[in-house]
């Protein structure tokens, strides 16, 4: 099974995490993303086909190029794939829309994007413009630096790179591009060619494709390790009632609930270790949520039709059911351990330093993560270390690129 058969988006809006593929996609999902992790190992390993590219932290997402219905250069946000299209084709049409820097960078990629010579249509992450590359030094060492979001992107301050960036009026990462006659009918194809594009010295304009794969091979001890986390998950998967995972995918709800009571640790830092307890404070964690519904009720008819909601949700953790809900984080925790082993051979070809602001000062931090694109179909899977990137995200202590008081 390629990466065609384990994810395929109309759009690229959103893309799930592999491991919550656990959660909404029933056996099925499971069982691609499964999958997905051995296509990736082989594709590491040299005997399957298809590309990886750098998961850049990128703000706000950008589309542009040419309106299939009049042939005009746009610029766009997410907008673009709304009943009626959202575009802009003027400086008039970003100000009745948007404000602020935000207005500010739009007009800019408005301006200079074209120069690029854009066939069809693209999206990517903006980097920055002008104001926002700065000259600092950190660690001891210069670099030539911007910071979108979360991270903040160090280039040596001697490189050629450097020079680029410094002498841009905006910097941008493509990776998808749009095939179709009209915007409701396009379909995504991941991965972009910049290659194809005009130069343009106005335009820090990159993909996110890494090239140099010969250093990715994998070792006997990386290709033994992967295996054996999949023959575990493997067997987790084969213990786990198919009726569980059924459930979850038709009701999506109850799985949105679930992954919010895992993101509260993904907030805190903190890696799931006794299963059955987090299975537990689960069941907490959705009871004090209903309670709290049930308080809030003004009559007793309100409060009864709230509790028959409660216990409905709640048949689900059964004391049967608890125990495939204990071997299902089971096989998220082993997913997870093949994704950050992956990550961690990955992260060997990174050409640029990446780091987190705090208020004390900078620190080491790797990508935000990757995607694996399959070169037959063009889709992709996400592969993030939510431990560390994800947990700088929410993390209040590290300062953000869009923390400023012009960033609308």
């Amino acid at each position: 099974m390629n990466f065609t058969e384990f994810i395929t988006e109309q759009k690229n809006t959103h893309m799930t995490h592999i491991e919550d593929k656990v959660l909404y996609g029933g056996v099925k999902g499971t069982r691609e993303a499964i999958f997905a992790l051995r296509s990736l190992r082989d594709m590491l390993g040299g005997t399957h086909e298809g590309k990886i590219s750098v998961k850049w932290d990128g703000a706000p997402a950008i589309f542009a190029g040419i309106d299939p219905r009049d042939g005009k250069f746009f610029v766009a946000k997410k907008g673009i794939f709304n009943k009626s299209p959202k575009v802009y084709k003027s400086d008039s049409d970003i100000d009745s829309d948007t404000s602020g820097d935000l207005s500010v960078k739009l007009k800019l990629a408005l301006k200079h994007f074209p120069s690029l010579g854009i066939k069809g249509v693209v999206q990517g992450d903006l980097l920055f413009t002008k104001g926002d590359v700065k000259t600092e030094t950190i660690k001891g060492s210069k670099y030539v630096t911007f910071h979108p979001n979360t991270l903040v992107y160090a280039v040596p301050a001697d490189t050629d790179m450097a020079t680029d960036i410094k002498n841009a009026e905006i910097g941008v990462v493509w990776h998808t591009e749009y095939i179709g006659n009209s915007f409701e009918t396009m379909r995504a194809s991941y991965g972009v060619n910049v290659a194809e594009f005009n130069k343009s010295t106005k335009v820090w304009s990159q993909d996110a494709i890494l090239r140099d794969m010969t250093k990715l091979t994998l070792s006997k001890e990386d290709t033994d390790e992967v295996n054996s986390y999949l023959s575990t998950a493997g067997k987790i998967f084969n213990s786990i009632a198919a009726t569980t995972l059924k459930e979850l995918e038709s009701n999506p709800a109850l799985a949105q609930t679930i992954e919010q009571y895992n993101n509260v640790h993904v907030r805190r830092g903190e890696v799931i270790s006794n299963t059955t307890a987090h299975v537990n404070g689960l069941i907490r964690f959705i009871t004090s949520r209903h309670e709290a519904e049930i308080n809030k009720a003004k009559t007793a008819k309100g409060k009864d039709t709230r509790t028959l909601k409660m216990k409905q949700e709640l048949k689900f953790f059964s004391t049967t059911n608890k125990k495939n809900l204990k071997l299902m984080f089971d096989l998220q925790k082993v997913i997870v351990l093949a994704k950050l082993k992956l990550i961690n051979i990955l992260s060997r070809l990174s050409q640029n330093k990446t780091f987190l602001k705090t208020k004390r000062g900078f620190r080491v931090t790797g990508q935000e993560g990757y995607v694996a694109i399959d070169t037959l179909g063009g889709d992709a899977v996400k592969i993030v270390d939510r431990m560390e990137f994800s947990f700088a995200n929410f993390n209040p202590s590290i300062l953000k690129g869009w923390d400023k008081p012009t960033r609308t």
